[in-house]
This record gives structure tokens, C-alpha cells and sequence, in this order.
């Protein structure tokens, strides 16, 4: 497990008077206003306002990171590895997450700017290479946005299937509509309450694990560990022996890195932040705890309260059972005879892919106008309201969020299920242009002679921390897919191949189109622009007062989420 974050509270610099040693000729070396190959870096002024508060920021970052999957489908690595192999596998994930989580936080604490990690790979690597990880990384963020609506009718279905699918669809998307369009405050306070019931939830059933292993339960079963004895901390998986455990354990790791997400939350709110260079170290610094608490915990109860060769827990994931009746902390809770606790998980379930398919339409929203203010997108998309919302931009996502009606049909709901299996390589495939985005971030400061002990933030063990990231998430990318290559009857087929790796040819496709059509090249450690945007962000600092709160419970929030 990686250390935690470290938080330099050296000032920050970036006015023409207070400028960072090694900067102060840097506008007379750089063009603020083209890359030097004659394509503009800036088609309009970033219009959105900084609304998101401290609390607000702490909570988006927890609640984007709790989603069903540790709820739910964490029971199948249980059965594909064994309580052993899913701990031992989130924990190591977890590493690599934290190392691509220190690439971001020194970089967007930085520039805290809107959509800064896709935008961050156009200014350090290659205009080509932005182009490519923001269209990546939209495609992924708004593909998923339907499937969270439809999420929404699954779980409940677990207490009845008399409402519409129709009708579901239009309220959610309705709903979502509402809460991004109004302002982004009321986002940010959606967000916060639903991650609190995120919070409260994994906290509850990790305590729930803890008092009923102990026999606290109406059978009074004192079970402790013992189905890591029987049948076994490892399962095998395809194969007998070492070999189907180790591909058991490969699963589970596969799992961990599509389940556990990292800081891009965090990194998309940066924008929008009240006050961000003090405000996103403490998010980003908590996302080391939440990683540690929240999922390694959590793969230890999901071990501890459901053995590895469940009937009943294959039989709910198998037959696809609505909501919480897949959930391997429901089906020990009916195993032991608890009849209330099911219904009050079901109903926190419901909240987290709410606010899961809420933080997709957020982040798609605003990694499409970035592009659009890097001139990567039609320029439209830069329009703001007054209150600083890229009305066009959360249009077209929930535009995009009606592809949910497709699930109307079974066979449409098949297409569906295919355009995920394309976009779920996108993730990994966006940490991994964080990390070099972060090591062309790292050779430009060194080159222009500017010390990482005057940034407000310094990230420890860098840049080998940078390369850990790299190898861990790009070396996943092929992983994912594996499964097509086995000499097992039925497992290869040009679909599932396809369905695999095909966002990853596209990633290539979208590099060299617009580097061959706009003839970008790879920039240079002491061509990269590192002071576009900074006289904007040290005026706010300068001129920021922090809005005083009347509500004593909203003080009270502030304080202890701030």
C-alpha cells in the first residue's frame, strides 16, 4: 500500500508580482495563444462559477467512489477467487490508484481549472494526446449514464415490478435534468447528502460483519473466519490446482480495477471549487482513507460473511435478482435470519446509482466542455449560463441518458449491455494518460527551473510513483480481456474479442487522426506551457472572502466535512 498523500502548504504563486521561481520569463518564452503548429489552445474563457464548497468537494470525491459494484457485484469476485484473493487483490489495486491519485492532486492543485486531467494532456504531452483522453474519458462517463437510470428500476424491482419501466426512466432523467440544470450548488448538495447515505451504509455493514461474525445474531452462529477455513481462502477457477487459483486471483483484480475509482470526481470538480487550492489537498488526501476503509473492509466482510461456493449468492448473480437480493451482505443476513436490514440496504443501493448516474452526467457534462474550451469540441458547447452552467453540454449527456428507453426491448437491452463492455477498458486507459500526462508535468518543472517545493501541493516519491501508475493500469488494459484467449470451449468468439479491446484501438485512432490532420507535435520539457491560467486563479485567491453561513446544522457540516 502506497503512503499517504503529502500536503505542501507553501504559498502558492502565479501573479505577474508573485511568481514561482523559474517563471518569471516564461510568457515571453510561451505563446498563450497557439502550441506553435498553428492550433489555437484556448477557444473561450472558462464561464463557470466556483460554487462547490469544501464539504461539498469532500463528499463528491467519497460518493463517486461507492457505487453498487462494492454492494453487489463484489459478491462474484468472492465466488470467482475466494475471500482471499479478492482482499489481497483490492489491497494491491489500491496502490495503483493511489499512486495515479498523487499524479492528479500535484497537477490540479496546481491549475485547478474545469476537466484538468483531460486538459492537462494536451498542455504537457501532445495536443493530439488531450484529443484522444477527452474523448475517451466522455465516451465513458456519458455510455454510463443509462445504465445508472436503468440501475435505478432493477433495484426497485426488489419490492415490486408494477412501475413502468417508461415511467422510471422519465423520472430519473427528469430528476437529473433538474439538478444539473438549476446550478451547480444544488449538484454538489445532491451529491453530498447521497454519499453521506453512501457513507453510512459501508460503515453500517462493515459494523454489522464485525458484531454478527462475533455471534451477534438471531442464530447466535459465532462463524468468525470460518469459511476462510471451509472451503478455503482461495477458489479455483477454470483450471484445478495453481493455476485456477491464479486465475481466480486475476479476476478479482480485474474487478478491483473497473470497481475501485479513483480521483476523477475530485479532479472534475476542481473548476467549480470554492477556494481550491486549500480545499482539493484535504479531498484528495482523503481519498487514501476511504480506499483503505471503504473497499479493503469491505472485501474483507463480503469474505468473512459469505463462503466463496454460496449456491444461494451464484444463483442471485446469475439470475440477475433486482437490487439487493444479489448482494452478498443480503444473503447472509437471510442465511442468519435478519428480515428488516434487507429493505434499508436496498433502499441506500437506490440512493448510490442515483448518485452514481447524477456524478456521470456531471463529469461528462464538464469533460465535453472542456474540450470544447480546448478547441476539441464545436465551440457551442463553451456557452454558460449565468450561473455558470455549459447548458449544452448537460443537455446533449442527458441527450445521450435516453438511450435508457432502449432497455424497453430485451434484444436493445443486449446492444446495451455491448456498449459497455466496449467503454470499460476507458477508465483504466485514463488513469494511465494521467500518469504520463504527470511525468511530461514533472520533466517541464525541472526543465523551466521551477522547484516542486513551491507548489501547493507535493506529492511524495515522485516521479516513480508516476511510473508504478502507469505500468499497473496500462498492463490492465490487456487484462481485462483475457478470458477470450483460454483453450476452454466456448470462451473465444470475434464478439467478446471485440467487445474487450476495441476501445482500446480507438484510443490510437482518435491520437493520429488529429495529430495527422492539425500536425500537433509532442512537446518539448521546456516548450510545455505551465502559466496559462495562473494570473486567473491567483486573482480569485486574492480576492476570495468565504460566504458566511447562518444555518448553525450547515456550519456544523462545513466544519466537520470541510
Amino acid at each position: 500500500m502506497a503512503t499517504p498523500l503529502h500536503v505542501q502548504t507553501t504559498p502558492t504563486y502565479g501573479s505577474d508580482s508573485e511568481k514561482a521561481p523559474g517563471t518569471a520569463d516564461l510568457p515571453q518564452r510561451l505563446s498563450l495563444s497557439g502550441s506553435g503548429d498553428g492550433l489555437p489552445n484556448v477557444s473561450k474563457r472558462d464561464g463557470t462559477h466556483r460554487m462547490l464548497k469544501a464539504r461539498h468537494i469532500q463528499l463528491i470525491g467519497i460518493g463517486g467512489t461507492i457505487g453498487t459494484a462494492l454492494f453487489v457485484q463484489i459478491g462474484q469476485g468472492l465466488l470467482n477467487g475466494g475471500p482471499g484473493s479478492l482482499l489481497i487483490a483490492f489491497s494491491f489495486w489500491c496502490s495503483f490508484v493511489l499512486a495515479v491519485t498523487m499524479c492528479m492532486a500535484e497537477m490540479v492543485t496546481y491549475l485547478p481549472i474545469s476537466s484538468p486531467f483531460i486538459r492537462f494532456a494536451g498542455r504537457y504531452v501532445d495536443e493530439a494526446f488531450g484529443f484522444a483522453a477527452g474523448w475517451n474519458f466522455f465516451i465513458f462517463e456519458a455510455a454510463l449514464v443509462p445504465f445508472e437510470i436503468v440501475a435505478c428500476n432493477l433495484i426497485l424491482q426488489y419490492w415490486t415490478d408494477a412501475i413502468p419501466v417508461a415511467a422510471v426512466i422519465v423520472l430519473v432523467s427528469v430528476l437529473y435534468l433538474l439538478i444539473n440544470v438549476l446550478a451547480v450548488k444544488y449538484y454538489g448538495e445532491t451529491e453530498f447528502w447521497a454519499a453521506i447515505g453512501k457513507v453510512l451504509l459501508i460503515i453500517a455493514l462493515i459494523l454489522f460483519t464485525f458484531v454478527v461474525m462475533l455471534g451477534g445474531n438471531p442464530k447466535g452462529d459465532r462463524f468468525g473466519f470460518r469459511y476462510w477455513y471451509s472451503p478455503g481462502a482461495f477458489a479455483e477457477l477454470y483450471y484445478t490446482g495453481a493455476l485456477g487459483k491464479w486465475l481466480g486471483f486475476l479476476q478479482c483484480l480485474i474487478q478491483a480495477s473497473f470497481t475501485i475509482a479513483g480521483p476523477d470526481y475530485v479532479s472534475m470538480a476542481a473548476g467549480e471549487a470554492e477556494n481550491p487550492r486549500q480545499v482539493l489537498p484535504r479531498a484528495y488526501n482523503a481519498v487514501f482513507y476511504r480506499l483503505t476503509i471503504f473497499f479493503i473492509l469491505g472485501a474483507l466482510c463480503v469474505g468473512i460473511l459469505v463462503p466463496h461456493d454460496s449456491e444461494e449468492l451464484e444463483g442471485a448473480l446469475g439470475e440477475g435478482k433486482p437490487g439487493a437480493a444479489a448482494s452478498p451482505y443480503v444473503v447472509a443476513m437471510r442465511r442468519l435470519g435478519i428480515g428488516v436490514f434487507p429493505h434499508i440496504v436496498n433502499a441506500l443501493i437506490l440512493t448510490s446509482a442515483f448518485s452514481a448516474g447524477n456524478s456521470y452526467v456531471y463529469c461528462a457534462s464538464r469533460s465535453l466542455y472542456g474540450l470544447a474550451l480546448e478547441g476539441k469540441a464545436p465551440r457551442f458547447l463553451t456557452i454558460c449560463t449565468r450561473q455558470g452552467l455549459p447548458i449544452y453540454c448537460v443537455l446533449f449527456v442527458l441527450g445521450i441518458g435516453l438511450l435508457a428507453f432502449l432497455q424497453l426491448s430485451e434484444s436493445s437491452a443486449v446492444v446495451l449491455n455491448w456498449l459497455v463492455s466496449l467503454v470499460t477498458a476507458s477508465q483504466l486507459m485514463n488513469f494511465a494518460v494521467t500518469c504520463v500526462a504527470y511525468m511530461c508535468f514533472h520533466r517541464a518543472l525541472k526543465a523551466q527551473g521551477i522547484s516542486r517545493d513551491t507548489l501547493p501541493y507535493k506529492a511524495w516519491f515522485m516521479p516513480y510513483a508516476a511510473w508504478y501508475g502507469f505500468v499497473g493500469t496500462f498492463t490492465m488494459v490487456f487484462v481485462g480481456g483475457y478470458t477470450v484467449f483460454l483453450p476452454l470451449e466456448g470462451m473465444w468468439s470475434v464478439p467478446n474479442f471485440l467487445f474487450s479491446y476495441t476501445s482500446v484501438f480507438a484510443f490510437p485512432v482518435f491520437y493520429y487522426g488529429w495529430k495527422f490532420y492539425h500536425k500537433t507535435k509532442l512537446f518539448k520539457p521546456h516548450e510545455v506551457d505551465l502559466v496559462r491560467d495562473l494570473d486567473a486563479i491567483t486573482e480569485y485567491e486574492q480576492n476570495f472572502v468565504p460566504e458566511p453561513t447562518t444555518n448553525p446544522a450547515i456550519r456544523v457540516l462545513d466544519k466537520v466535512f470541510g
